[in-house]
């Protein structure tokens, strides 16, 4: 067997400042060794279920006039799964659907552009790369990452990529007014007013971490993003249609199929231990 030097082969791929878009840009037609996920660690799809008997996140309307109800949803949703999808939560679809357009805008432009932001210095507002912890983790996930801190402490307009500026300065102005009313909401559902979280300044930072997943030449032993819990307070997502995503509940991974028109909602670490049912 070739000797495997991975740590070699970690800064070869970082060195190339293009991510995993540069390998299948290249003709990539087998994964790296560094992507390979080794077979005792590879998580067994799901067997396929009737679908009468499939679960999923529960779906919450926030337009719903009873807000009552909708405090209720919310904390039964936080309590039990951790993960909410929201509608009726005042972000226009024409505005999520050119967030989508922009990010993936950007991680399919010039190569040239996108090596200008790339970095690993966590203190830069916008950098883009391939993998944030590619030196800490035992396998790398096949993505790469348009990482835009827009809050406490935002980036000029200048600073933001051509490809995506306007609607990244549009989407985190509507973004930033859906996590308050998720923090008023979340509030309530612990029994406290409604400004709680808020006047705590829960709500202060807003980091937006753009992923992108290639095609990928053997998906089968590759994984897009390893198992995690999310540290912060909440994390609002934004899937496309392609899916894939998983949660980890009652001791088994659950699919999460894209819902048209809505945001997936995740209680961060911080938060999680507070959300009891009493």
């Amino acid at each position: 067997m070739a000797t495997y030097d991975r740590t070699a082969e970690l800064h070869a791929l970082d060195a190339t400042k293009t991510g995993v878009q540069g390998l299948v840009a290249s003709g990539c037609t087998s994964l790296p060794r560094i992507f390979i996920v080794p077979p005792d660690k590879r998580i067994p799809l799901p067997p396929a279920l009737p679908t009468s008997a499939c679960t999923s996140i529960p779906v919450i309307d926030l337009s719903s006039p009873d807000r009552k109800q909708v405090v209720k949803e919310v904390l039964r949703a936080s309590s039990e799964w951790g993960f909410l999808q929201v509608v009726g939560h005042g972000v226009p679809q024409a505005v999520m659907d050119s967030m989508l357009d922009a990010v993936r805008a950007f991680h399919e432009g010039k190569y040239e552009d996108k090596a200008l932001l790339y970095s690993r210095d966590s203190e830069k507002a916008i950098m883009y790369h391939c993998n944030f912890d590619l030196y800490q983790s035992k396998v790398t996930n096949w993505r790469d990452t348009l990482h835009c801190r827009m809050a406490p402490d935002p980036p000029t307009s200048e600073e933001l990529p051509d490809s995506c500026r306007n609607a990244l300065l549009m989407y985190s102005k509507l973004v930033k007014e859906l996590g308050n009313t998720m923090f008023g909401l979340l509030s309530e559902a612990l029994g406290l007013g409604p400004s709680y979280l808020t006047d705590i300044e829960c709500n202060q930072g807003q980091i937006f971490v753009c992923q992108y997943y290639p095609p990928c030449p053997e998906p089968e032993v590759a994984i897009g993003t390893s198992q995690h819990s999310d540290p912060g307070f909440l994390t609002i997502l934004l899937q496309d249609c392609t899916g894939g995503l998983q949660i980890h509940h009652d001791g088994q991974w659950i699919d999460v199929p894209p819902v048209p028109g809505a945001f997936i909602v995740n209680i961060g670490d911080l938060l999680q231990s507070c959300l009891v049912v009493s």
